[in-house]
């Protein structure tokens, strides 16, 4: 599977500005354009009902909606998209739980770009 990032549609979710703007920064990096952003699991879910998304990178803590429920959110309504979790905390049983849930991937803060771009190439292949 190989994706294009000029047109590949990207959700960012965070609920601090600063780390939406410097992971949209990071995806410019790697040519991506195409980003939209939400501020909690509840906007992100609206969001992805209403759109296809190529990928979501999501916070793990948030309120009043955690990356964590968005997830589980997402594949209880059968929705595969590529989700990649950031979070600042490498926990084993965080990692565990997030892949028991179907996460594609884990990324802990602070990375850079090319840790972002791993991470993303292992998800949706070769861009």
């Amino acid at each position: 599977m190989s994706i294009n990032p000029l047109t590949a549609s990207i959700l960012v979710v965070d609920d601090y500005t600063t780390m939406r703007r410097v992971i949209r920064n990071l995806l410019g990096q790697i040519g991506f354009k195409n980003i939209d952003e939400a501020t909690d699991g509840t906007m992100a879910l609206s969001l992805i009902q209403d759109k296809a998304y190529n990928l979501v990178i999501s916070d793990w803590n948030m309120e009043p909606m955690t990356g964590f429920d968005l997830l589980k959110a997402v594949r209880g309504a059968n929705n595969n998209v590529p989700f990649i979790m950031v979070t600042a905390e490498s926990k084993t049983e965080n990692i565990i739980a997030a892949k028991q849930a179907g996460v594609n991937n884990y990324i802990v803060k602070p990375f850079s770009a090319e840790t972002l771009k791993s991470k993303m190439t292992t998800v949706l292949g070769a861009f």
